[in-house]
């Protein structure tokens, strides 16, 4: 089976796919992976073809506008005008990616021979697959994708009595077309494709029939019984395959030098005012007085202040990382947020946007991290008070217990197993389109 992957976004958003694309070359499949420039080599040791697209709205990391339009969650005047900017950056920043989608359907190295088109749900490769005439799989890394009765769209931002909870998931995919553009567009020129009913919906396919959907996150991690339709699979997180990693000396010396530190990173999602999150990190870790590893990331953490108990890092690999940690602090993103449940590591999360709030929520309930410190009232008391709880009390313990359910469930494993059973089965309803 040949399977073309698409994903795009940051390194979060890749990494699932680079897990997938390992489990189905493990498995003898051919697997050409498309994902974002600045993150596509992450999928390299395990596809046999990695293409790069346009980076897209990686390339407004910076855009400290558009950081404080979702700090205001676009309040007031200066908040709407600041949404404006936001959406007209977002869709042409988008252009480039859509042009590199259109283009990668019509390489006959990659569509000669394909089988199915794998998509993280918010790219267009429902479209691509019809052209091709081959089904599609969406991919949801987060749980405000499809819409269930059990619980209402994470991102709704008000409370709904459960008899609207499916309605509310229309919010998630208006907005996301609002930034991205129109996939209907997107069909119709970039793809030459008609016209048809359901066009734009990633869940459903040709026909209007449900598509099967994989969810990579874990079970355990939703509300108590969560209930979806079929197709929907939620098979659990999709890890990497372990890799051997040797620590620079530095790293090395700091975490043999004494206790188990405290990791805190927040990848790309410092807010506005990166200089004020940075000396608020620094005065709670000096408050708590214990050792500390900090990882800038890409969104403006600097070590100024940080003292002596502190290491800082650019990068490491979080499966090697976090079993070393007595606890993880980051913004509460999918992919973070499973790699320390794996590691049976207490958490405190500090959401900033979209999902990273459910998820800051469900592991308070859970047990495994303390309140939910929201990074736009983020203060140096609240910060060090929570890391306290984190690593106190019945938290590491719970984590500890949480953690085996969550390696065992093999999300990889069970995807593949989806997919082998969708490229076998007889009579697959798909329609073959055709460029004008």
């Amino acid at each position: 089976m040949k399977v073309l992957l698409l994903t795009h976004g940051s390194r979060g958003d890749v990494q699932p796919f680079a897990a997938l694309g390992a489990a189905l070359t493990g498995a003898g499949h051919e697997v050409v992976l498309a994902a974002p420039a600045s993150s596509a080599a992450v999928g390299e040791p395990f596809c046999a073809q990695v293409i790069p697209l346009d980076d897209g709205t990686n390339k407004l990391i910076g855009d400290r506008a558009a950081w404080e339009a979702v700090e205001r969650n676009f309040r007031g005047l200066r908040g709407k005008r600041l949404f404006l900017r936001l959406l007209r950056r977002n869709r042409a920043a988008m252009a480039g990616v859509f042009g590199d989608l259109a283009a990668l359907a019509g390489t006959p190295a990659v569509v000669d021979g394909l089988d199915l088109v794998v998509h993280q749900v918010n790219v267009p490769g429902h479209a691509i697959a019809e052209l091709l005439g081959v089904p599609a799989v969406p991919v949801c890394l987060q749980p405000f994708w499809v819409p269930t009765p059990s619980f209402a769209d994470p991102l709704f931002p008000f409370p709904l009595p459960a008899t609207l909870n499916r309605a509310s998931y229309a919010t998630t995919r208006t907005f996301v077309r609002a930034l991205t553009g129109s996939p209907a567009r997107f069909r119709r020129e970039g793809l030459g494709l008609p016209r048809r009913r359901f066009a734009h919906d990633p869940l459903r396919r040709p026909g209007g029939t449900p598509a099967p959907v994989l969810q990579a996150f874990s079970r355990h991690l939703l509300p108590p019984r969560a209930w979806y339709a079929e197709p929907v699979h939620t098979p659990g997180f999709f890890f990497l395959p372990p890799a051997p990693w040797t620590p620079p000396p530095d790293l090395a010396a700091f975490l043999a030098a004494g206790d188990p530190p405290v990791y805190l990173g927040f990848g790309s999602m410092v807010g506005s005012d990166p200089a004020r999150t940075g000396e608020i990190v620094a005065a709670a870790l000096r408050a708590t007085g214990l050792r500390a590893l900090v990882a800038l990331g890409r969104g403006g953490l600097r070590p100024d202040g940080l003292g002596e108990n502190a290491f800082c890092l650019t990068q490491a690999p979080h499966d090697w990382l976090f079993p070393r940690m007595a606890a993880v602090v980051h913004h509460g993103g999918a992919g973070t947020t499973g790699a320390a449940l794996a590691a049976g590591r207490p958490q405190v999360v500090c959401p900033f946007m979209f999902d990273q709030p459910f998820f800051g929520r469900r592991l308070f309930a859970l047990g495994v991290a303390p309140r939910p410190q929201p990074l736009r009232e983020l203060t140096a008391d609240g910060l060090a008070r929570a890391i306290g709880a984190a690593v106190s009390g019945s938290v590491p313990a719970r984590a500890g217990e949480l953690a085996e359910l969550i390696r065992a469930e093999d999300g990889v494993g069970h995807a593949v197993k989806v997919l082998e059973a969708l490229d076998s089965a007889p009579g697959q309803p798909v329609c073959r389109g055709r460029r004008e």
